[in-house]
């Protein structure tokens, strides 16, 4: 018999070994999903046994045995298993590096899955000598003593740094203290909701209730501040009210601390956080509660989707729409596709959110692969902001804020409201300017502009992280250098200046940085202290914050003429998304949109027939040009220091294809990225286009393996990338 196991490697395969003495269970049934340590050269790896086979392609003299089986059992459910076997195979990435995904740091190298607590209380001697001490030594154990005399129980992980397991054991050995029963699980409360649903809401909630048990994959269509959160709420108490868990994703957690609270407010206990922010120990126990059913509700980020959840009853993926559910590094999965597939393969209901649905997902509604329910207003006094356009060519403008936009910010401070001001460009200027010679301050690493931070008297590269001083002269001419442009730090300061009385924050990844700064920044929101907020794409990450009643977007033809063709879709949910966060309290909401090109019908449709009129049209444009959702594509991207090498490399790529027999698939490139050079790297694609998934993943099938024989220049790297969301 061979075991195949997974290891994190780059390499596409499995690797075959001899089966340990210890590793047949009971009738010699194989245990796949179990973790295995096996030698791998002169060092030891840790990887997943996927699979068992009679022989093996490596000889009999060459096969090496494994050293150790790590787990009684998989370390994963069965669903999860099978999951991630779908993932490597759809995106032809490594089975071994995909297991590593779904694994904390510490389970890859071998910490137990699931580690049973020993729980300590205090014996009848330890409270006779608590309050009659016998003796004045150890005042490190009489320390220990009084503070399990105040607790009813603990265990070794409840010590912290105060204190150390080796002191437990000498008091256990003084008789002092006794092994405690473990304390029952706190039984799950449900606690009232506060609001009524509106009627819309409430035929979701039934309609979503008839399908538990079953796999639908629902869409959530509502408008910005609908209630599609308590919606969420009162189907997940409804799908885990018989013992089963609910996963629900979320694009950032540190950006969306309202709707985890909201969560742990609605339920008693049983909800877990799941982000990269957690540290190694918070990270491994979130995902051993999970994997013993102790946690009901798993809310997390894209790498959540692959936490093993034995009980699974419903999935959530909110902001359904929104690009980070996407890596776009290494592994590059995508988490919203990848939970419908988990839902499918565990036959229970998924529910996808969104204000502002991707193109992909409208299609699936409206070929009735997904049922669509629809959310058309806000719930109680709220309205729909109003949304109106600023000619910027009419308009004279102070550092970007136009003068229609000024005097709306005026009206509504003295009215009581607060403001959003939004431009998705962070920093002080995005160039740094001499108006003598031309010179523009370049990274030395990419072929991109610096970026001027005056707070930090530095000036950064967005792309690669390069920083400098910023030159008192240019270097070229020893002329004045001028801030060309605005950033959020620019128009703060330009704020500031023009609205002294309004205190105002930023919130951008410049300001979010430090542990706790999103949560001081929305704090100060919340409360009110803050009455103009700053900021970039992170104000759209679904905030409520009622007291807004203008919202001004500052450049709204970012992305406008893009070469990527999903640019239009970006830039009008995102228009649509922050101009969300006006009118969802008692005041009456107002959007202003600064603009260049105010006839442009993006624009023009987004105000008069709102998300759903542009996604009809973009969808129209979609299917005439050929793009996804009515095609499929990949990209093999690859970088390189040389950049000759890096074509020949691509061309030979793309030749091999066309000695497969696969006329349906079209081969384009190679071609640069958008960014050619980043980090000194040279970065280029090339772009597999096909009518049908089945046709696109038969010829990757086909080709990759011959891509991986290539020749290629020193240090080359390589990735293909299954449904790309960004093809330049």
């Amino acid at each position: 018999m061979i075991l195949q196991i997974a290891l994190d490697t780059p390499l596409r395969r499995v690797f075959d070994y001899l089966p340990p003495a210890e590793f047949f269970g009971v009738g010699g049934t194989p245990r796949l999903g179990v973790r295995v340590r096996v030698p791998f050269g002169r060092q030891q790896l840790i990887g997943v046994l996927v699979g068992v086979a009679s022989e093996s392609a490596v000889s009999a003299s060459k096969l090496k045995t494994a050293l150790e089986i790590l787990d009684e059992h998989p370390i994963v459910d069965p669903v999860t298993f099978d999951l991630l076997r779908w993932a490597a195979e759809y995106y032809h990435h490594p089975i071994g590096e995909v297991f590593a995904a779904a694994l904390p740091v510490s389970l890859r190298a071998g910490q137990p899955a699931l580690q049973k607590a020993e729980w300590w209380s205090l014996s009848e001697r330890g409270r006779q000598e608590l309050s009659a001490p016998t003796t004045r030594r150890a005042p490190q154990q009489r320390a220990l003593l009084a503070w399990l005399g105040a607790r009813e129980r603990a265990t070794t992980d409840d010590l912290g740094e105060a204190f150390k397991p080796a002191q437990l054991r000498s008091l256990a050995a003084r008789g002092w203290i006794a092994e405690a029963a473990a304390p029952p699980t706190a039984a799950l409360a449900l606690r009232p909701s506060d609001v009524a649903l509106t009627e819309p809401q409430a035929h979701c909630v039934a309609a979503i209730l008839g399908s538990l048990a079953i796999f639908t994959a629902h869409l959530l269509y509502g408008v910005t501040g609908s209630g599609k959160t308590e919606v969420y709420l009162r189907v997940i108490a409804a799908a885990i009210a018989e013992g089963g868990q609910a996963l629900v994703l979320v694009p950032e957690i540190a950006l969306t601390p309202q709707l985890v609270d909201r969560f742990r407010h609605r339920f008693s206990s049983g909800v877990v956080a799941v982000h990269s922010g957690l540290s190694g120990s918070e990270r491994r126990d979130a995902w051993r509660a999970a994997h013993n059913g102790q946690a009901r509700i798993i809310i997390g980020t894209r790498s959540a989707v692959f936490t093993s959840l034995p009980k699974l009853a419903l999935i959530v993926v909110d902001e359904e729409h929104d690009p980070s559910y996407k890596q776009h590094e290494g592994f590059r999965y995508s988490a919203r596709d990848l939970a419908v597939v988990r839902a499918r393969g565990a036959g229970v209901p998924i529910v996808l959110g969104s204000a502002t649905p991707s193109l992909e997902t409208l299609e699936n509604a409206a070929t009735a692969r997904y049922s669509k329910h629809l959310l058309p207003q806000r719930p109680g006094a709220a309205q729909t902001p109003r949304m109106s356009i600023v000619d910027l060519r009419k308009h004279a403008a102070d550092q970007g804020l136009s003068t229609p936009a000024m005097q709306a910010m005026a009206r509504h401070l003295k009215a009581g409201g607060q403001i959003i001001v939004f431009l998705n460009r962070r920093g002080y200027a995005p160039t740094l300017f001499c108006n003598a010679c031309g010179w523009v301050a370049p990274c030395a690493h990419c072929d991109a502009r610096m970026t001027l931070h005056r707070r930090a008297q530095q000036l950064r590269c967005h792309h690669c992280g390069a920083h400098s001083p910023v030159p008192a002269i240019c270097g070229s001419c020893g002329q004045a250098l001028n801030p060309v442009g605005q950033g959020t730090e620019r128009v703060e300061e330009t704020l500031a200046r023009l609205f002294p009385e309004a205190p105002l924050a930023r919130l951008d990844r410049d300001t979010a940085s430090a542990r706790g700064a999103v949560q001081t920044v929305l704090d100060r929101v919340h409360s009110g202290e803050a009455r103009i907020l700053v900021g970039t794409q992170m104000l759209t990450k679904g905030h409520h914050f009622p007291e807004v009643s203008l919202v001004v977007i500052l450049d709204a033809d970012q992305g406008m003429f893009a070469s990527d063709f999903r640019a239009t879709e970006r830039l009008a949910q995102t228009i649509t998304q922050v101009a969300g966060r006006a009118g969802r309290g008692s005041l009456a909401g107002e959007v202003l949109i600064q603009t260049q090109f105010p006839e442009h019908p993006l624009l023009n449709r987004l105000i008069t027939e709102g998300y759903e009129g542009f996604a009809v049209s973009a969808l129209e444009e979609r299917r005439e040009a050929g793009w996804p959702p009515y095609s499929r594509l990949a990209m093999l991207r690859a970088e390189a220091k040389d950049s000759l090498g890096l074509d020949t490399f691509l061309r030979a790529a793309a030749d091999l294809s066309r000695g497969l027999d696969e006329a349906a698939v079209t081969v384009l490139g190679p071609a640069s990225a958008l960014i050619a050079r980043r980090a000194d790297h040279f970065r280029a694609h090339l772009l597999i286009e096909t009518a049908a998934r089945s046709t696109l993943q038969r010829f990757l099938k086909d080709w990759l393996p011959q891509v991986e024989k290539l020749p290629g220049p020193s240090g080359l790297r390589w990735s293909i990338d299954v449904d790309p969301l960004e093809v330049d």
